[in-house]
């Protein structure tokens, strides 16, 4: 099983990376990105690198450019990846440590997309982001995204810096070129999730999925050609995906042992915090998932997952975020509970374990 590769070729090693790049002291280029004095970076939500190899002719431009794979972390899901992104830092000290876990302190289910309960964002992950240490050496950071991801707690938390919607294709090549057209260094970040909307839909295997991706490149090359000259152009993703088999599929609330001394079941369906009613019932509980499971996921208790690097170092205060028992998914299975994650059940693709395909992301690099 492969392992995210935090401080050598992650994604939270990008805009560290980007900074030195563009002259930041104190960051370290461990990326090894050509020095400039703008950067523009595209993340394609759930663009995976496998998946991206796999349909070169949906995505010549994109094939075009000078490309290798890093991974993410753990999870592999948007809400972690971003913040992973925005901060720098790993899962485990960012503390945001799935789409969703339990409420700190509490016996709920804190669902971090919809930032619901809300919860303070600064409170939650304390750590500035890399666009505003950007800011404070002279860099002029923009960040873009679609109007309803204003002020949003995630954005808070992950991002910081001047925030500019932009709903449409156009609207986010116009944003970007203004942005990187400016007398000072400037570093743009743009965000599009069409591509993970479809294949949650359809399955990345899918027609819809294909002729996606081709609208991708499409906006990716646009974009390239309207930049600044000698502007960095990076594309990154937060995720890749699978596509579950629907005869694959494990519904926690159809099976007792699975819920025995468990008294909460967050994460997601490719990777699973399970909360017990004690710390006692840890070692029973992960042997009953093991039991159930079989092969078709890597079951461990929190110790185990922490000494096994899968968060990066994790914070005391992140510590019980995580479930006292996870379940890392393999191959095409789900384990869902449709009683609160009713949605989980009818989506076709889905992410959120250690596979290289969910895993492993591109970093393509090109010269505007």
């Amino acid at each position: 099983m492969p392992l995210p590769r935090y401080g050598e070729a992650a994604l939270a090693d990008l805009l560290p990376s980007v900074l030195a790049a563009l002259g930041v002291n104190g960051e370290v280029d461990v990326l090894g990105l050509p020095p400039a004095r703008r950067y523009c970076v595209l993340l394609v939500d759930a663009l995976g690198w496998n998946l991206l190899r796999a349909h070169p002719a949906q995505a010549p431009f994109l094939a075009s450019l000078a490309g290798r794979a890093i991974t993410v972390g753990t999870p592999t899901t948007t809400a972690t990846s971003l913040t992973s992104l925005g901060t720098g830092l790993p899962p485990g000290k960012h503390g945001i440590v799935g789409y969703t876990s339990r409420v700190p302190g509490g016996d709920g289910i804190f669902n971090a997309l919809k930032w619901d309960p809300p919860l303070d964002p600064s409170t939650y992950q304390p750590y500035p982001s890399l666009f505003d240490r950007a800011a404070r050496s002279g860099v002029a950071t923009t960040v873009i995204g679609q109007s309803s991801f204003r002020d949003t707690g995630l954005t808070r938390a992950a991002m910081g810096g001047p925030f500019r919607a932009a709903n449409s294709y156009g609207q986010r090549v116009a944003a970007a070129v203004e942005g990187s057209s400016g007398a000072a260094p400037s570093l743009v970040y743009v965000y599009d999730g069409d591509l993970d909307y479809t294949g949650h839909q359809h399955g990345w295997r899918s027609p819809a999925w294909r002729y996606q991706l081709a609208m991708v490149d499409r906006f990716a090359e646009q974009l390239y050609d309207e930049l600044p000259a000698g502007t960095v152009f990076v594309v990154t993703a937060d995720h890749g995906m699978v596509d579950v088999d629907p005869d694959r599929r494990v519904d926690v609330d159809d099976v007792p042992a699975l819920r025995d001394g468990v008294a909460l079941v967050a994460g997601e369906a490719r990777f699973r915090h399970v909360y017990t009613v004690s710390p006692d019932a840890a070692a029973d509980v992960r042997d009953a998932w093991r039991s159930v499971l079989a092969d078709r996921a890597e079951v461990l208790t929190r110790a185990e997952a922490v000494a096994a690097s899968w968060f990066g170092a994790v914070e005391s205060r992140v510590t019980e975020r995580i479930g006292d028992v996870v379940a890392n998914v393999h191959g095409d299975c789900a384990v869902e509970r449709r009683s609160v994650f009713p949605v989980e059940t009818r989506l076709r693709g889905l992410h959120g374990a250690l596979s290289e395909d969910e895993l492993m992301v591109p970093l393509l690099v090109g010269e505007a």
